[in-house]
């Protein structure tokens, strides 16, 4: 029997709310800090997805 892996599915990043962006051109725009943490949680969701398909062919040997 395998034991369970606590391993959650990583959740993207929230938006910025709708007043957030002060829309003057920041260099560090939440929109920009938002587009990062997506980048990072799209490399942490595929990570993830390859330990979950890793479990499911371990689980079927």
């Amino acid at each position: 029997m395998n034991p369970v892996v606590d391993d959650p599915e990583p959740l993207p990043p929230e938006p910025p709310g709708d007043n957030e962006c002060c829309e003057s051109g920041c260099e560090r725009c939440v929109w920009t800090v938002h587009a990062e943490a997506m980048d990072a949680w799209r490399a942490a969701h595929a990570e993830w997805k390859l330990r979950e398909l890793e479990r499911e062919l371990q689980a079927g040997e």
